[in-house]
């Protein structure tokens, strides 16, 4: 990968830019340019890479002069490959989305595509479940918004003093998070010392599950009322609007 790197960096092309020709993560590139030979790169990543060169084979890397007239070939044909990437490759409906929307977005599948790709435990696929579930729950529990907060700034890739969320709870959890984050990496805590308040996070979370589950079927039995007072047998899309009204009205008899 010599040559190739060689290439990208006298064209003084951006490595972001390639990644998305190529249709990998920054981060999967950099791994990629670690590598010994082009011919190491998986199949389709090594053609597609030959193919921005303009080359048959590897060997040819090493005959290449980049002069201005080279750069505008390769600047074209990276452009030209992000397009069709976006247009084959996307799973998502970026209508609505402006460019940095849509970059971000791009950026985002393209991460974790490469952790799928990668997963021979099943390990990526579980913790992308859970990150799904993570983000499902941002609007009902703030507190998530203020751990990507966090990693943002205990990892220097946002500035310390960037509060887009509410400036002072964001601030305290910060500091109670950093509070938490030190006594775990220190050592001293340990299973025995925090069974206790394990037990107690427990305890919570099965009285939570329990209050759903209760209003789940609270919410079911407001269902088959509403039914059987209407006469239908069951929601269907000509009398949904109906039932929704008679559920409605059904709860606030309850208030």
């Amino acid at each position: 990968m010599k040559d190739a790197k060689r290439i990208i960096d006298e064209a003084n092309i951006p490595k972001v830019s390639v990644a998305k020709f190529l249709g990998v993560s920054r981060q999967m590139f950099y791994n990629y340019l670690a590598l010994d030979k082009v011919e190491d790169l998986p199949g389709d990543k090594k053609t597609k890479l030959l193919m921005l060169f303009g080359v048959e084979k590897e060997e040819d890397l090493a005959k290449i002069k980049v002069d201005d007239d080279y750069i505008s070939l390769l600047e074209s044909r990276i452009s030209d490959g992000i397009i069709d990437t976006y247009n084959k490759e996307s799973i998502s409906d970026f209508k609505g989305l402006n460019k940095n929307e849509q970059q971000l977005l791009t950026d985002i599948i393209a991460t974790l595509k490469d952790r799928l790709i990668n997963d021979n435990t099943g390990i990526e696929y579980n913790t992308l479940r859970y990150l799904q579930m993570f983000i499902q729950n941002m609007d009902q529990i703030e507190e998530l918004k203020y751990i990507l907060a966090y990693m943002g700034k205990a990892t220097t890739q946002i500035p310390m003093l960037e509060y887009i969320y509410d400036e002072n709870k964001q601030y305290i959890f910060e500091g109670i998070f950093f509070s938490a984050e030190s006594l775990f990496t220190s050592g001293n805590a340990s299973r025995g010392k925090v069974a206790e308040s394990h037990k107690k996070w427990e305890r919570k979370v099965e009285q939570k599950k329990e209050d759903k589950l209760s209003r789940t079927q609270e919410l079911t039995n407001f269902k088959q009322q509403a039914l059987k007072e209407l006469g239908y047998n069951s929601v269907n899309e000509n009398n949904a609007k109906e039932v929704f009204e008679k559920i409605a009205e059904i709860m606030s008899r309850k208030i």
